[in-house]
This record gives structure tokens, C-alpha cells and sequence, in this order.
């Protein structure tokens, strides 16, 4: 998988439809510093994770537009706004 570096992380590129279906579903967390981007997505869920996440919503020219904090599995939708192209996602438990 491509890796690349986006708001100082090292995020794993979903760009397939399957990737950026599955996201980080069946994964039980991430290293500091790593994420998942998954381009083409102004919204997430996170039903069957196992872990809380940090949202960033980007615009294309990867500005934040939004952060959500705290996402806990389960949760049916979380929207980033018109402007969100792409979404970074972080294991909140990570934070410093």
C-alpha cells in the first residue's frame, strides 16, 4: 500500500473502492504517528472497529476543514462538510 505523508503522519493511501470501504475495520489499532487517508470521502463510519479514531477532514489541498475527536466503534455516520475531500484517520488513543 502506498504510504504518504500528510499533516506531518505517515497515512496509508486508500484509493480503491474496496480499501477505502474496508478502512480500518478488522485492525485493532495503529503506531503513533500513522494513519489511514482514504481519498474520496467527505464521510465516515465506524461500525465493526475496534478502536476510537480521530477524524480530520482535508480539502484537496489538505487543509483541515474539520477534526472530530474520540469516535468510538459503532458510531452510524460522521460527516466531514461540503468541503472534505479526504479524511485522515487516527487512533485517538495515540494523542499526546
Amino acid at each position: 500500500m502506498e504510504i504518504v505523508e500528510v499533516q506531518g503522519v505517515q497515512a496509508e493511501v486508500a484509493r480503491t473502492l474496496f480499501a477505502r470501504m474496508r478502512g480500518l475495520i478488522g485492525r485493532s489499532g495503529l503506531p503513533p504517528g500513522a494513519g489511514l487517508l482514504i481519498l474520496r470521502c467527505n464521510a465516515i463510519h465506524t461500525f465493526f472497529m475496534r478502536f476510537p479514531i480521530d477524524a480530520v477532514f482535508l480539502d484537496r489541498n489538505d487543509q483541515i476543514v474539520k477534526v472530530v475527536r474520540d469516535i468510538r466503534p459503532w458510531h452510524p455516520f460522521v460527516w466531514g462538510g461540503w468541503r472534505a475531500k479526504k479524511v485522515l484517520e487516527l487512533d485517538s488513543r495515540n494523542r499526546m
